[in-house]
């Protein structure tokens, strides 16, 4: 597996070695001792799965203290645009957001530590998304922020008339008027 860094302090863009042949391929999606020397101390115990048809927009999510949630994303049909947003106070990268296409095709994950905000635009006609989680999900303690805020500047590559949101993605507040949980 090959590990990137990117900008902002704790995403990391996973790439795992393929191995082809006229049979078809093989890779690794996951390892704990890699993700202990690259990630640090992370336990998974919730795997979760979503199907959503082009157009769909989820997110963007967190869990509030003490229930957050560390996760490693991937789509394994068609394609996204995932977007993790920082939220934490103090953070030099505040409000800043990383975008990257995962696809079945480039077999890319992101791993989002805690207090990042997270969603995904779908791209193609179905995606399917998978992530694991470090910590349960606990409905009490889910929160997020808006979406389509001009301020985060997120060009979700599909076209904001023709969006699919849940009633509940679209109450969530803008940055500005947000209190993040997360120091």
């Amino acid at each position: 597996m090959n590990y990137i860094t990117t900008p902002i302090s704790g995403l990391l863009i996973l790439e795992p070695r393929l191995f082809s042949d006229a049979r078809g391929y093989f890779m690794e999606t996951f390892s704990q001792r890699e993700a202990d020397e690259h990630i640090g101390q992370v336990r998974f115990v919730q795997d979760n799965e979503s199907r959503s048809v082009r157009g769909v927009m989820r997110g963007l999510h967190f869990q509030r203290p003490p229930f957050t949630q560390a996760k490693l994303v991937r789509c394994t049909r068609g394609a996204v645009l995932d977007v993790a947003v920082d939220i934490r106070r103090g953070s030099p990268t505040y409000g800043q957001h990383l975008a990257i296409e995962l696809s079945e095709d480039n077999h890319r994950q992101l791993f989002i530590p805690h207090g990042f905000a997270h969603g995904f635009s779908v791209l193609t006609d179905v995606a399917v998304f998978q992530y694991k989680c470090d910590n349960f999900y606990h409905p009490e303690s889910e929160g997020g922020i808006q979406l389509i805020d001009p301020e985060l500047g997120i060009d979700w590559q599909i076209p904001l008339d023709e969006a699919i949101l849940s009633p509940k993605d679209k109450l969530y507040p803008l940055l500005r008027d947000f209190n993040s949980p997360f120091e």
